[in-house]
Parts: C-alpha cells; structure tokens; sequence
C-alpha cells in the first residue's frame, strides 16, 4: 500500500485553485468515516493519505508555496501523520468553545494524550505513542491538538479483519470516556489501512 506522498502527488497551486471546490467536498465525505467524538470534547480524527494530502494542498496554497524547497518541507512534515498498514495516526483535538472553559480544562487534562487506547475485542488495549515530533504540553497545561500513533500487532489486525469490534477510549483522572464498538462505517475505513 502506498503511503508517502511525492511530489508528483501533489497539484499545482493553479490545479488546485481550479478543482478545489470538487476535492475539499470529496475530503469531507471521506473524513465522516474518519472520526470519533470520544466523549463530550475529544475528537478524533483518523488520518490517512488523503486527509493529509487535503492538510498539505490547503497549507501550500495558504503559503503560496511553490518552489520545490518549499513542497519537499511541508512534505518533510505532514508524512509522518499518514498510516503506514500497521498502525493507525490521530488528530486529537480538544474541544471547548468557550475560551475561559477551555483554559481551565487543558490545565486540569494534562496528559490526556497519553491515556487514549484502542482496541480489538478479544485483545489487550494499545496505547497511544503521543506527539512523537515535539512535546505540547507544558507545566500549566496540555495542548488543544495532540498526534497520537497506535501500533496494532499482527494478532490484533487479524482480529479486527476477521470482524472483531474495534473499541477506543480515553482513560484520564479527568476524562474517562470510551466507545464500545465503533460505528460499522468507520470501523471498516479504518480496517482498510491496515496490512495483512
């Protein structure tokens, strides 16, 4: 399964000005099979090589990045957040709209991130391997975005292949919240990331 995005993957700036439209409704289909509510306010957003060459089309037109130095870059950092058929990357984002609700509850999550699990029923529960590419969190708080990666073992694609639920959750002193068996929609977009 291809995973890493080249160059040659990307459109233009010109090309996708045109199509634009077209591709972010496509994208957003795709994401509804793609995220989980975890509770009142975590989401997770399961990345794959479509949401993140949707991330990188967005950031390069934005930018105006054009020059091959500037593609390789951004490249370079979004790559990293595409599965690659053994595990899945999640977008967590910590939602509280009002700001003052917000500042209080990413001080009282710290380390939210690190209590996220999945798993397939009849399996133990597997961790995230939280923000791999720089720390987000501080002495006062967490961040509202967190990158977690979750390694499944063979045991546990097979599992999930052969029509195992597929739970997730978040075990936090302050936020404890789990799904049972994920909705059939995303659970097969998802299974369809993974290898034999």
């Amino acid at each position: 399964m291809p995973s890493r995005l080249l160059p040659a993957d990307l459109m233009t700036l010109e090309h996708y000005t045109r199509t634009r439209a077209e591709f972010r409704a496509r994208v957003l289909v795709h994401k509804k099979h793609r995220q989980l509510s975890v509770g009142p306010h975590c989401l997770w957003l399961f990345e794959d090589r479509l949401t993140i060459q949707y991330q990188i089309q967005e950031m390069l037109r934005v930018e105006r990045i054009f020059e091959p130095a500037g593609i390789a870059e951004e490249l370079e950092s979004y790559n990293p957040l595409i599965p690659d058929g053994c595990n899945w990357k999640v977008t967590l984002l910590i939602e509280y709209p009002d700001p003052e609700k917000r500042r209080v509850a990413l001080m009282r999550l710290k380390g939210i991130e690190d209590g996220c699990w999945v798993q397939a029923a009849g399996n133990e529960r597997v961790f995230a391997i939280a923000d791999e590419d720089l720390d987000r969190e501080n002495d006062e708080k967490t961040s509202a975005v967190h990158f977690l990666r979750f390694e499944l073992d063979g045991r546990m694609r097979a599992s999930l292949r052969a029509g195992a639920a597929l739970g997730v959750g978040i075990d936090h002193d302050q936020y404890r919240f789990n799904i049972e068996s994920v909705p059939d929609d995303v659970r097969t977009s998802l299974i369809a990331d993974l290898d034999d």
